[in-house]
C-alpha cells in the first residue's frame, strides 16, 4: 500500500482525498468540508453534550499515515465469531484486509468501489448520518478517506456474520472509519463491529456506522467497543427500516477515556420493529456517553430499549434517550429503560430517558434507575456463607446477565460476561470498590 505523510484537517487535504472514494460522495465532502469550517467544538452547555467536556481541539490533530500493519493482540471478538461471512480490518481509518467467504453478497472497500465497482447502493454511501449534527460529522463526511461497504441483494439470507474489524494505531491522530451496510429487500444479514486500540497512546476515532435496512429484511449489528483508556471516541451510528423490517441492535461499551456513542433509529416502515439491547462498564476516569434518538415514523412500528451500565473508581456514565412518536400513527409500542450501578463513592450515572408523543394509538413508557448494589440481596447471599466480596461478584453478574443473554449474537456472551466480570473482580482485589 502506498505511503501518504501525515495530513492536517485543512481544505487541501480533504481535496486530496477526493481522489480515493466514490465519485458520488464529492457532494457530501464538499458540504461537510464546509461545515466543518464554520463549526465549534462542542461543550457541556450544549444538551446533547452535557456532562461532557473534550481535552483536545479537533482542528489540531491530523490524519494518520497509511498503516504499515495492525494490531498484534488477539482479537477476541474474532475469536468468538468463528467462521464469518466476511471479514474486514480498517486501521485508522484504511482498510489493510477484506475477504469474503459467502457468495452472493457484495462486500467491499471504498477505494475498490472508487476503482470500478458498480453495484446498486452506491448512492447510499454517506446519506445516513447528516453532516451537521456537530462539528464531527461534519469532519467525518470531509476527511473519511476508506470504509466498508456491505450489499446483501433482495431475497438473500446469510447466516454466519460479517466482522469488520476497527483499529485506531498512530499516536495522536484522528481517523474516520466508515462502514455502510445495505439489506436489500427481504434479505436477512448479521454483522459485528469491534472497536479497538492500544493502550497509553492518545488517539482521537471518529466512526459513521449507517444502516439501511429494506423492506421485509433482518438486520443483527452489534458493536462492541474495547478502545484502551487514551482513546477518545466519537461513533455516529443511524439505523433506516423499512416497512415489515426488523433490527436487532447490541451496544457494548468497555473503553475508552471517552467513549461516545449517537445513535439514530428511524422506524420508518409501516409494521417496522427494532430491539436495542446495550450495556457499558466504566473504570478510572472513563466516560461512557450514549445519545439515542427513537424515531417512530410509521404505524403498526414498536420498539424496546434496553440498556444497562456500571461506573466505578472516578467513572461517569451518561444515558439521554428520546422516544419520538410522529403525528397520525396508530398502534405504536415503545418501550425505553436504562439501569445504572454506581459501585465507587466517586463514580457518577446520569440517565434522562424522554418520550414526545404525537399520536394517540400508543402503548409507550419509560425508566431509569441509578444506585448502588442492593443491601438486602447482598445481606441475604453473605447469611448463606459467602464473603461479601463474593455476594458482590454474584450480584454483579446477575445484573448483566439479563443483557447479555439478549445480545443479538448469542457467540458474543462469554467473551462480553468476562470482560465485565474482570473489571469489577480487579477493582475489588485492588480495594476500589
Amino acid at each position: 500500500m502506498q505511503s501518504r505523510p501525515s495530513l492536517p484537517l485543512r481544505s487541501e487535504t480533504s481535496d486530496r482525498l477526493s481522489a480515493e472514494v466514490p465519485d458520488l460522495m464529492a457532494t457530501s465532502r464538499r458540504r461537510g468540508l464546509d461545515l466543518f469550517e464554520k463549526l465549534d467544538m462542542p461543550s457541556s452547555a450544549e444538551e446533547v453534550w452535557r456532562y461532557v467536556d473534550l481535552p483536545f481541539q479537533l482542528g489540531d490533530l491530523e490524519l494518520a499515515p497509511s498503516p504499515d500493519g495492525g494490531l498484534d493482540d488477539a482479537d477476541d471478538v474474532a475469536e468468538a465469531l468463528g467462521a464469518t461471512a466476511g471479514h474486514a480490518t480498517i486501521v485508522d481509518g484504511t482498510v489493510t484486509d477484506l475477504q469474503i467467504q459467502s457468495s452472493g453478497a457484495d462486500f467491499v472497500s471504498l477505494r475498490e468501489a472508487a476503482a470500478g465497482y458498480d453495484g446498486p447502493g452506491m448512492d447510499l454511501l454517506g446519506t445516513g448520518v447528516a453532516p451537521d449534527l456537530d462539528v464531527f460529522s461534519a469532519a467525518h463526511h470531509a476527511f473519511s478517506h476508506d470504509g466498508v461497504f456491505l450489499r446483501v441483494p433482495a431475497n438473500c439470507s446469510l447466516e454466519r456474520p460479517f466482522y469488520v474489524d476497527v483499529q485506531a494505531t498512530a499516536e495522536g491522530t484522528v481517523s474516520f472509519p466508515h462502514v455502510t451496510l445495505l439489506i436489500e429487500a427481504n434479505a436477512e444479514a448479521s454483522v459485528v463491529v469491534g472497536f479497538r486500540s492500544p493502550a497509553g497512546r492518545f488517539l482521537v476515532v471518529n466512526p459513521q456506522i449507517e444502516a439501511f435496512v429494506g423492506d421485509g429484511a433482518r438486520l443483527r449489528l452489534s458493536t462492541v467497543q474495547r478502545f484502551g483508556y487514551q482513546t477518545q471516541s466519537i461513533t455516529h451510528e443511524r439505523v433506516l427500516i423499512g416497512r415489515d423490517a426488523n433490527a436487532r441492535l447490541g451496544e457494548v461499551g468497555l473503553g475508552g477515556r471517552l467513549g461516545r456513542m449517537h445513535i439514530v433509529l428511524d422506524v420508518a416502515g409501516r409494521g417496522a420493529s427494532t430491539d436495542l439491547v446495550g450495556l457499558f462498564f466504566g473504570e478510572q476516569e472513563q466516560t461512557l456517553d450514549y445519545r439515542l434518538f427513537m424515531n417512530h415514523l410509521g404505524s403498526n412500528s414498536s420498539s424496546d430499549v434496553f440498556l444497562k451500565g456500571a461506573v466505578e473508581d472516578e467513572a461517569r456514565s451518561v444515558f439521554t434517550g428520546l422516544v419520538k412518536i410522529e403525528k397520525d400513527l396508530s398502534k405504536v409500542s415503545a418501550f425505553e429503560t436504562n439501569r445504572n450501578l454506581v459501585l465507587s463513592e466517586g463514580a457518577s450515572a446520569h440517565s434522562v430517558p424522554n418520550l414526545e408523543i404525537l399520536s394517540d394509538d400508543v402503548i409507550c413508557g419509560h425508566g431509569s434507575t441509578v444506585g448502588p448494589l442492593e443491601e438486602e440481596p447482598l445481606y441475604y447471599l453473605m447469611s448463606r456463607g459467602l464473603s461479601e466480596a463474593r455476594a458482590a461478584r454474584l450480584l454483579v453478574h446477575g445484573f448483566f446477565e439479563e443483557v447479555i443473554s439478549r445480545l443479538p449474537h448469542p457467540d458474543l456472551a462469554g467473551t462480553v460476561r468476562e470482560a465485565v466480570n474482570r473489571k469489577f473482580v480487579e477493582a475489588q482485589r485492588e480495594g476500589r470498590v
